[in-house]
């Protein structure tokens, strides 16, 4: 290719004002001589083409082939229906119609769904894959998408590049799809209070009307219909502290895209008001105001204590009435108010004819219908005056069997007390015998069937044991001597560990549940941990649901005892459920609803405006009887740039330079033989004329 270069000897502004003072010159020269001037205007020309510096440039230019970019989209919208399969075949039909065109490089772009909740990313990607090919090497781009994007230019000067956009919409224009809709969803409630969630249920191709199942930690608790398209509300008691997951879920439409989104979850965080607890101490003894120290050390527990100064063996006849300076309010506590407390504890309590049968009739229905009761045992529990002869000993988990140790002991862990949230991991338990102080009282007891001691005193007789009564729990501890950890003695040991977590498990913690599964993000990447506590010797397998509802199996190995534990990387963001025989759990990748879920219909009108602008196009892929209409690919070099059934990309010609030639044409004897002939020519002409 031969092409004329100048690089001139002087600025080009001052090469321009020498020609605009060579042309004046010319015209005056002009006017005064006549013709014969137009020597002189030669000469002047040659002297400003010398400055010039002209040069031949000879180049050897090896023609390259176009780049054409297929951009694949791979987000969690493009897997639901028919798409992946779609996705497929055309990406495979347009690899072999491209490979027939040897003008054109084909370079395929997949791009699988960003991180975070950024949604599908197609522009993104393609400036990333086309950063090493020049603008002008771009002959098109074709993008095979559902049309669901969230980064198009807002223009196409915003653009990356300015080749033809031809977009190929995957999906099907009658598609069906319903999903939840939290419009107010409290965060956080007060236990024992009513929660108000606000929902919707929308839908496409629907019915008008869905079947809405609620449910709070797995379990069923609403079951309603609802209009599609309204806002409907939802009334739910939180029942405990910590999460109270709740799951709200609309059922599936026949042949709907995904039923990802037809569930919405929501954790309450339970807060607990106040934790109301009431303390009923028998006679005054050493570690009544351990107890109390305990209770009142906690802000947010509102602490009712009475004592019983009157010792069970004194009895002299005077009227119970008489025996306090204020009136123990039996009636109010224990029958018109027992349902506000969340804890009753008895602390060396003797049945002294204080309570009347009655109001223990009223405690055992507290406790099944969902209370808790903390037995702190003293000597009085294995003798007459024992609560175990009231009507109590329907729920106690043990019964006393009239031993009472006295001599020096360490409590310790039993093998269920290894596994139990409760003692599991207490300070110094570690060690053998334990590294803590001695107790130096314990109250036999024989525990009821089914029930086994998480701790165990002198002879491994039993030192604490739970149970559950219905909806409620009870703990017994058969020592009254907790007091002497607190005191140091022998070192002391955990009584704040053990008496919090033995409180807060009475009060049904999550986190101190005997059976539970959990699990939770682990902040890199999508690794989710999953945790089964479990008092058993072995764990179920965890099924795992994905959001698409693909599932898998995963495996749980020992970590502790009684605690089992796995993780696995996600491969979808989003909603997954785990199941471990009837335990249930949920955790969240990434955002709670991602964008990919909640606009899932394909779209062929996003894309449009901007494949336009370039002399693009949007088609849709799919035909009204269910095949593919593939568009043919064609090179065009001017006029349009798609048809009907057809997509074209406009070729650029490029080529890669393999080797330049100079030829300078304003230096040399040639030039300056050229400049010495016009000098000559113009001094005879003139002088000629002179003459004349």
């Amino acid at each position: 290719m031969l092409s004329l270069s100048l690089a001139p000897l002087v600025p080009i502004p001052v090469l321009w004002a020498l020609g605009g003072l060579a042309a004046i010159l010319a015209v005056v020269a002009f006017l005064a001589r006549g013709p014969v001037a137009l020597l002189r205007v030669l000469v002047l020309a040659l002297v400003l083409l010398a400055l010039a510096n002209p040069s031949l440039v000879q180049e050897e230019r090896e023609p390259v082939k176009d780049i054409v970019a297929v951009v694949v989209d791979r987000s969690g919208s493009q897997g639901l229906g028919d798409r992946p399969a779609m996705t497929e075949k055309v990406k495979a039909e347009l690899q072999r119609r491209l490979g027939t065109l040897t003008e054109i490089e084909p370079r395929f772009v997949e791009v699988p769904e960003a991180g975070g909740d950024e949604g599908t990313r197609l522009f993104t990607a393609l400036s990333s894959a086309l950063a090493d090919v020049p603008p002008d090497r771009l002959a098109g781009v074709v993008m095979l998408t559902d049309g669901v994007v969230h980064d198009i230019p807002a223009s196409l000067a915003a653009a990356s590049f300015k080749a033809p956009l031809h977009v190929l919409v995957t999906g099907r224009p009658d598609e069906r799809d319903r999903q939840i809709r939290l419009i107010e969803a409290p965060r956080f409630g007060i236990v024992g209070r009513d929660q108000t969630i606000r929902a919707e249920v929308m839908e496409r191709g629907g019915t008008g009307s869905a079947v809405v199942t609620v449910r709070r930690d797995g379990e069923e608790v609403v079951r309603q219909s609802v209009r599609t398209g309204q806002p409907f509300n939802l009334t739910l008691r939180v029942e405990h502290g910590g999460p109270n997951v709740v799951e709200i879920e609309a059922e599936a439409l026949p042949g709907e895209l995904t039923a990802a989104n037809n569930r919405a979850v929501l954790p309450i965080e339970g807060i607990r008001e106040k934790l109301r607890v009431l303390l009923v101490s028998g006679e005054p003894h050493a570690g009544e105001r351990t107890w109390r120290n305990l209770l009142k050390s906690d802000a947010n527990v509102d602490l009712v204590h009475f004592t019983i100064l009157r010792p069970p063996e004194k009895q002299d006849g005077t009227p119970i009435s008489e025996l306090s300076l204020i009136a123990f309010p039996t009636r109010e506590l224990f029958q018109q108010k027992i349902k506000d407390f969340d804890l009753i504890v008895f602390d060396r309590y003797a049945n002294q004819s204080v309570l009347p049968s009655s109001y223990f009739d009223n405690i055992v229905r507290y406790v099944r219908e969902g209370g808790a009761l903390l037995i702190a045992a003293g000597p009085e529990f294995a003798s007459a005056a024992s609560l175990a002869r009231t009507r109590l000993a329907a729920i106690l988990p043990g019964e006393p069997n009239g031993r009472v140790v006295e001599r020096a002991y360490k409590a310790a862990l039993t093998n269920s007390g290894q596994r139990h949230p409760v003692t599991r991991d207490l300070p110094g338990s570690e060690a053998s015998p334990p590294a803590w102080g001695d107790w130096l009282r314990l109250i036999g007891a024989e525990v009821r069937p089914g029930v086994t001691p998480i701790l165990s005193g002198a002879d491994s007789l039993p030192l604490l044991a739970l149970s559950r009564e219905e909806k409620g729990r009870v703990a017994l501890l058969l020592s009254d001597h907790a007091w002497l950890w607190a005191r140091g003695y022998e070192g002391g040991g955990p009584h704040l560990d053990l008496l919090r977590r033995l409180g807060h498990w009475l009060m049904k913690e999550p986190a101190l549940e005997e059976e539970a599964l959990r699990a939770a993000t682990t902040g890199h990447g999508r690794e989710v941990r999953v945790e089964r506590q479990t008092m058993g010797d072995t764990a179920e397998p965890v099924t795992v649901t994905a959001p698409s509802g693909k599932t898998r199996t995963l495996t749980l190995n020992p970590d502790k005892p009684g605690l089992f534990a796995a993780a696995f990387e996600a491969e979808e963001l989003g909603l997954h459920t785990l199941r471990s025989g009837n335990l249930v759990a949920f955790v969240s990748v990434g955002p709670a609803n991602p964008r990919e879920l909640v606009d899932v219909f394909s779209d062929t009108e996003r894309l449009r405006p901007l494949a336009e602008a370039t002399g693009g196009s949007v088609r849709r892929l799919a035909e009204a009887g269910g095949g593919i209409a593939i568009p043919r690919l064609q090179l065009t070099r001017s006029g349009r740039l798609s048809g009907s059934d057809w997509i074209g990309f406009r070729p650029s010609d490029s080529a890669v330079v393999r080797g330049v030639s100079v030829y300078p044409l304003g230096l040399g004897l040639a030039a300056l033989a050229a400049l010495a002939a016009a000098v000559l020519a113009m001094w005879l002409a003139e002088g000629r004329r002179g003459r004349v």
